[in-house]
């Protein structure tokens, strides 16, 4: 069965940040045999000085499949992970979903969560009534209302871009776009305006490749450029960031 996790406010000014936490957590959970985790996501929300944020106010979000039947040991060492790991000061958040649960109301959440100062009480009513699990972990657990949005986020699946993927960190130097489809889950392959690119044609990767989740799909946009080796090369670290915030 296909879950979502999501985690908040994991860090402090002097530490890691939370998409750093999401991918040791990932580590942790399929290393003990829990889970096949299939990505992890990267979710801007709102930064207001109204809310209590570390940098950036982003979260992240897991998708894993496990077995039903160990649902409630993926929790608890999702639980035992954050307690111990986050860092002091923080509002650890977690929120753990079946893929059917995130109904409307809760990828509404999380578009408004990006807009609009919510709050804990919010989260925790809706989570209650939709039945999901959310859990504010350390500090004073305002990373729920940031876990609680991230999984709505994710099912919703046009927001954000891609931390981790099968491979993707792997990735370097010049694929061909049919061999670098091979090398990592990335289901499409475009330009900024939407022009798609040829199963051979060669594309620089760069050192910082993080396909956009569009469509519920990794897209990975990519530009022309003139050069012997190559047609294509992946989208500067700025655009990406502009585009999936």
């Amino acid at each position: 069965m296909r879950y979502l996790i999501g985690v908040d406010d994991t860090d402090n000014l002097d530490s890691r940040g939370t998409g750093y936490h999401a991918r040791q957590l990932a580590n942790t959970l399929s290393s003990s045999g829990l889970v096949q985790v299939e990505g992890i996501t990267r979710h801007q929300l709102l930064v207001d000085a109204r809310i209590r944020y570390t940098s950036h106010n982003s979260s992240a979000c897991l998708t894993v499949v496990a077995q039903p039947d160990r649902l409630s040991a993926l929790i608890e060492t999702c639980r035992e992970y954050l307690a111990d790991n986050s860092a002091p000061g923080s509002d650890a958040g977690l929120c753990v979903a079946k893929w059917d649960q995130v109904v409307d109301a809760i990828q509404h959440f999380g578009q408004h969560a990006k807009h609009e100062v919510l709050t804990m009480a919010e989260a925790r009513h809706l989570a209650e009534q939709e039945q999901l699990v959310l859990e504010g972990l350390t500090g004073d657990q305002g990373g729920i209302i940031g876990a609680l949005a991230t999984v709505g986020l994710r099912a919703a699946g046009n927001d954000g871009r891609f931390l981790w993927l099968p491979g993707l960190r792997e990735l370097s130097g010049i694929y061909a776009a049919d061999q670098l489809r091979r090398a990592a889950p990335i289901e499409l392959i475009q330009t900024i305006a939407g022009l798609g690119v040829l199963p051979t044609d060669r594309i620089e990767v760069g050192e910082w490749v993080r396909p956009l989740l569009k469509q519920g799909c990794a897209l990975l946009l990519v530009e022309e450029v003139q050069h012997e080796h190559c047609e294509w090369r992946v989208i500067g670290k700025d655009t990406i960031k502009q585009l999936s915030n």
